[in-house]
């Protein structure tokens, strides 16, 4: 039988495992300007999954993560197959930071409108003349309260510091940043601009501080082919963007509920998701889904 969640965010499904672990279940859901959508993505949960997990291994060197298994025989008898196949992790329960780490590269999105208007992001002076799509002259971290609805609040380090303590936000800059630059330059080698990605941390019974939640995902980046990157304008991305040009297109007001997405959105999102796991990993989708055995229908 399977328990009822302990919490249920716009994508994941929260599961208390004990006193020490959690059981992370990421839906197929998809959110855009903070409504979830009434259309899934199929397998989008599992590329989460997926690309996390290859990414967790990437990270290890630099910073401990929270996942303590994903094999069937590490999950309890109610997570190990049908709908939870592949999209599933056994992960340490942590003291977490209520911060987002944000990490830009580039200028885009909410950054690019606060520059446009201040010519600055969230506290970092930047070069006069700047585009859109602009490579900063270095990467940038701008955290972000985590809000329980609507949106993250942009916050500047110096505010951060004040809220969260001056070492522990030196700390986090510093692992933010680091791993930023690994994985941009994982990313380049296929192809891909990672322009800028968030990350989570918690802290374990020794206040270590340990990366958790998802990481590096089409979710939590943005992630732009760089054959096709051109500065001053939106370039074509891996991630939810394609979903969110559509519905500015649809004339959506951004208010709930969102609209039924067409099945070309639905597969185009698909495919983009598939294609960012498989040329940055190097890996097969199919063959993720093979290793967690899930079948076709489901």
């Amino acid at each position: 039988m399977i328990p009822a969640p302990i919490a249920r965010g716009k994508v994941r499904e929260i599961y208390a495992h004990g006193a020490d672990h959690l059981i992370l279940v990421a839906s197929d859901r998809i959110s855009a300007y903070d409504v979830i959508m009434p259309t899934p993505i199929p397998d989008k949960g599992r590329v989460l999954t997926a690309m996390s997990l290859f990414w967790f291994g990437q990270t290890a060197p630099i910073v401990p993560n929270h996942l303590a298994g994903v094999r069937p025989e590490d999950l309890p008898d109610a997570f190990r197959s049908g709908e939870f196949a592949g999209r599933t992790m056994l992960v340490r329960r942590l003291e977490m930071v209520e911060l987002e780490c944000v990490a830009r590269g580039y200028l885009a999105g909410s950054g690019w409108r606060e520059y446009q208007a201040t010519g600055t992001v969230v506290g970092h002076r930047l070069p006069a003349g700047l585009r859109l799509g602009d490579r900063l002259p270095e990467p940038i971290f701008t955290p972000a309260t985590k809000a329980t609805s609507g949106h993250d609040e942009n916050i500047s380090r110096e505010d951060a510091a004040a809220r969260f303590g001056v070492g522990l936000v030196t700390a986090l800059e510093a692992l933010t940043l680091a791993i930023y630059e690994q994985a941009h330059a994982r990313c380049a080698e296929a192809g891909i601009i990672l322009a800028d990605t968030k990350f989570e941390f918690g802290r374990d019974a020794d206040g270590e501080l340990i990366l958790a939640d998802e990481v590096l995902t089409p979710d939590s980046s943005r992630l732009w082919p760089a054959d096709e990157w051109m500065p001053g304008r939106n370039p074509a991305s891996f991630d939810k963007q394609y979903v969110r040009d559509w519905l500015d297109a649809s004339g959506w007001d951004h208010a709930p509920p969102g609209p039924t997405l067409p099945g070309d959105v639905v597969e185009g999102t698909r495919s983009r998701y598939i294609q960012a796991y498989e040329r940055i990993s190097g890996h097969r989708f199919r063959d993720y889904l093979e290793e967690a055995h899930v079948r076709a229908h489901q």
